[in-house]
């Protein structure tokens, strides 16, 4: 039974180590995950009303958000949940784990495939904003609060806004909470630094020009 596999990954995945009773009722991630694949088995039959019914009433007791036309693989681990949102045409493959705050988005209003293809063992840390028609590779990384407009290689980790490979040395546990381990780089913070260091530049400039034309007044 699949209620029985996404237990085993919660108890598996979670280094909270929670029992079989806490595992089977008290994960959010794990009831979305149910909640969708009656609600995708509603929208696949033609009953797309009550497809997003279930998927309303599912979003309100898990606060994931499951599009009922998303197609899921096995044992998705939805680690918190709450905020989760995926989008109608998104995929998502076996053993991936996402994080509170993460979207599966899309950047067209057009019909089509609009949202990402996520492949196995992929990591999304919390607050991930994954957008488009996009392929994140088997067993990639994508950093807390990272906004990934551009597909992903297979096994690469990435960070930032745009998101893009870090400096530092990858994460290799898919396991970590956030998908990064010994990653200093601040891509945000590196931005910041270039605009003062060019505004502090312009201010040398202007004394400059202004003591010229004091010269030569």
């Amino acid at each position: 039974m699949e209620i029985i596999e996404l237990a085993r990954t919660v108890r598996e995945r979670d280094p909270a180590q929670p029992t079989w009773f806490e595992a089977l009722f008290c994960y959010a991630g794990a009831h979305a995950v149910l909640w969708h694949r009656l609600s995708h088995a509603f929208w696949r039959a033609g009953f797309r009303s009550l497809g997003r019914l279930s998927s309303h009433i599912g979003r309100m007791l898990t606060g994931v958000e499951i599009h009922p036309g998303a197609r899921i693989g096995r044992r998705l681990f939805i680690d918190h949940g709450m905020g989760v949102v995926i989008g109608e045409t998104a995929e998502i493959g076996d053993d991936v784990l996402i994080y509170h705050g993460v979207t599966l988005g899309g950047l067209s209003g057009l019909p089509g495939k609009r949202h990402p293809t996520i492949e196995d063992h992929v990591t999304i840390g919390a607050g991930a904003q994954v957008l488009g028609p996009i392929r994140i590779g088997r067993g990639a990384r994508i950093g807390a609060n990272a906004v990934v407009v551009n597909s992903v290689t297979p096994g690469c980790t990435v960070v930032g806004i745009p998101a893009r490979p870090p400096k530092g040395s990858p994460c290799e546990d898919a396991g970590i909470g956030y998908g990064l381990r010994d990653v200093t780089e601040d891509p945000v913070g590196e931005q910041i630094a270039a605009l003062r260091a060019e505004i502090a530049s312009l201010r040398t400039e202007l004394e400059r020009v202004k003591a010229a034309q004091r010269e030569g007044v």
